[in-house]
């Protein structure tokens, strides 16, 4: 989350109007994250999320991505719930860009990982893959292997260098090197497929007097592996801030994960592979940030060398037993 667009008191106050939620009380910017423009919004009836999407978001997505926040709600699963306004619309405009509302929900995200949260995790992530396999609509990963090279492309060799020297021809052999191995999408797969979140960090994962609370920050799910998903998580969750990779942590993710859903002997022997191509997509993107944010955004770029660790200790894993599961 972030904010890029300053709203003025009579833009949201007539905005809030129209929405059966009360006048408004305050609302404050949130920083952390990258994408979207976000403000907590308060109310005399309570709290809210309010949401201005911009940059790489498609507004053509934006139904996709409500309707599936509204879908695994129904579900069971916890997630915020867009708020409709008094003429049943949930996305509409404000200040020239579309905007939602959502609900609110409790709890914060842990700044200390620790294994309980992976446990809780592993089985909230595996609830609402199962949940969202009823889901009728799709979304194509933007960001998978066409996204990569495509998003490497745009960041001159001058500013990958300057992480590293040598890293651009680094890079570019890794994104080939996924590019051939990398499983396709396809309804004869191999690995089973469904809507993902794509961006389960820890800022997305909330819990309150240390129990899960819930999920948030749909605006990455798209159709794609499940297992992909898992190993998007195993990068997020499982390294110490030192870069030292938790096998505990990984185990208690993967374990609580099969004890809802178990991982196909395909998605065993792929994870590997799909923490190499996670690590690679999360690595580009805030490479891409790093040269990009916009001056003034009320927002701090995210260093990229954390991914390029994490996708160099993947290069070396062979066997899920690498992650603590035989």
């Amino acid at each position: 989350m972030a904010v890029y667009t300053e709203i003025s008191d009579d833009e949201l106050t007539a905005f809030v109007a129209e929405y059966a939620i009360g006048d408004v009380v305050g609302c404050k910017g949130i920083a952390e994250g990258v994408e979207n423009s976000n403000f907590l919004l308060q109310t005399t009836q309570g709290s809210f999320i309010l949401t201005l999407y911009e940059r790489r978001v498609n507004p053509a997505d934006l139904p996709f991505f409500v309707g599936l926040m509204e879908h695994l709600s129904r579900s069971g699963v916890r997630c915020p719930v867009p708020v409709k306004d008094r003429q049943g619309r949930d996305l509409k405009t404000l200040c020239g860009k579309p905007a939602a509302i959502v609900s609110f929900l409790q709890g914060m995200w842990p700044r200390r990982i620790a294994a309980w949260h992976c446990d809780a995790l592993g089985r909230a992530q595996a609830e609402m893959h199962l949940a969202s396999m009823s889901f009728d609509m799709r979304r194509d990963n933007a960001l998978s292997v066409a996204g990569w090279r495509e998003l490497f492309s745009r960041i001159s060799v001058s500013a990958v260098e300057e992480i590293e020297i040598g890293l651009h021809e680094n890079l570019s052999h890794e994104l080939e090197e996924l590019a051939n191995a990398w499983p396709k999408l396809s309804p004869e797969a191999e690995l089973p497929a469904g809507v993902i979140h794509a961006d389960l960090f820890p800022d997305n994962v909330f819990f309150l007097d240390n129990k899960f609370s819930g999920l948030i920050d749909f605006y990455f799910a798209c159709t794609d592996f499940l297992a992909y998903d898992v190993a998007i998580c195993l990068n997020a969750w499982c390294f110490e801030p030192g870069g030292d990779f938790n096998v505990t942590k990984a185990n208690r993710l993967l374990s609580s994960y099969e004890a809802v859903r178990p991982l196909s002997q395909a998605e065993r022997n792929a994870l590997p592979l799909l923490c190499r191509g996670a690590a690679m997509r999360f690595l580009l993107t805030r490479l891409y940030d790093w040269v990009n944010t916009p001056p003034g955004a009320m927002v701090k770029p995210k260093d990229p060398r954390e991914y390029l660790h994490k996708l160099n200790f993947h290069r070396g894993v062979d066997t899920i037993a690498a992650y603590g599961l035989s």
